[in-house]
């Protein structure tokens, strides 16, 4: 008989998982990844009329394998134009060994709370051990989500943040001020905030560069989040080029993180990385080997972050109840 299929809301998601588990849940992935147990077929991209869609996949192995696959649609005018989220779809996940459908859940929450997850871990390899000031580069959802999981892995003491809407900037400052016990203030000059700051995380949809070599300290680290396709970028290549680069995935980097726009200049070549996140965590490379090195996180985002959080969120819900069940099949 054909198993009823979950359905998991936004909010169930959220009611489900905390930061933790996204952390853990993202090591386990990159971990898979470099270790030969997942298998992560390059994304599919799609352009439309004021955004694009992409999808991505992937197989996890292991005692409860999983396939999973997200479409999600990026429209990062929706927010203004619309009152609806930059970023909305969702996430089928399938029981690798039988090929049954398991479930489908929103994907929103989990992309954001991975991505911020997967910072979150690269900061916890290549930040300063001592950081204790945060810049959030993007006021919206996702700076939300960083500054809460890079709270997580360092204790900040302050926090700037900066937004080409200065009336979201103000709104982040209070509100995460009063979530994370330290005060952000918002700024304009983000330039004099990025150097006073050990850990910098850009979280725009920018399409010009804003970053360069004279804004951020010796030693600092950035998570590079905003170059999720070609057309997008956040770092100048010669900030690119001064610091040690660690990539989500190095050849996905190549066609649509900052490191493509380092490589079209002609500062970097396309293997010029430091490392991959997940070779970090499998122990075939250091983390933090200078205190004075800029560290870089390229993050395009992989599926097999979404694989394995959708994972840990299906085990949660079939434990507690959540959700909704349906038999989609009609059998």
């Amino acid at each position: 008989m054909i198993p009823d299929v979950l359905i998991l809301s936004r909010r169930d998601i959220a009611a489900l998982m905390r930061p933790r588990d996204y952390l853990e849940a993202v090591e386990a992935g990159f971990l898979a990844a470099a270790t030969g147990r997942a298998d992560t077929p390059a994304p599919m991209h799609m352009t439309a009329e004021g955004g694009a869609f992409h999808a991505k996949g992937s197989a996890l192995a292991g005692d409860d394998a999983i396939v999973a696959l997200k479409l999600n649609g990026n429209f990062p005018g929706n927010p203004q134009a619309r009152g609806l989220p930059t970023i909305q779809g969702a996430i089928l996940l399938c029981d690798a060994e039988t090929g049954s459908l398991l479930a489908v859940m929103d994907s929103i929450e989990i992309t954001l709370r991975r991505t911020a997850a997967a910072s979150a871990l690269a900061a916890r390899l290549f930040a300063s051990p001592d950081a204790h000031t945060l810049t959030i580069c993007g006021c919206g959802d996702q700076g939300r989500a960083h500054a809460e999981a890079m709270s997580q892995v360092r204790e900040f003491t302050c926090g700037f943040a900066w937004d080409s809407d200065r009336d979201k900037a103000e709104r982040f400052a209070k509100e995460m001020s009063a979530a994370l016990g330290f005060e952000f203030s918002a700024v304009d000059d983000l330039a004099s905030a990025a150097r006073a700051s050990d850990v910098i995380a850009t979280c725009t949809t920018a399409r010009t560069s804003f970053l360069g070599p004279d804004d951020v300290s010796p030693g600092a680290f950035v998570a590079a989040v905003g170059a999720d396709n070609p057309d997008k970028t956040e770092i100048a290549p010669a900030l690119m080029a001064k610091a040690r680069i660690v990539a989500d995935v190095a050849g996905q980097c190549a066609q649509m993180g900052d490191l493509r726009a380092a490589v079209a200049a002609g500062v970097m070549a396309p293997d010029g990385i430091y490392a991959e996140l997940g070779e970090v965590l499998a122990g075939k490379a250091k983390g933090r080997v200078s205190e004075e090195d800029i560290y870089i996180f390229d993050s395009t985002g992989a599926a097999f972050q979404d694989a394995a959080s959708a994972r840990i969120a299906y085990r949660r819900a079939m434990e507690t109840g959540a959700g909704l069940r349906l038999n989609l099949a009609g059998l």
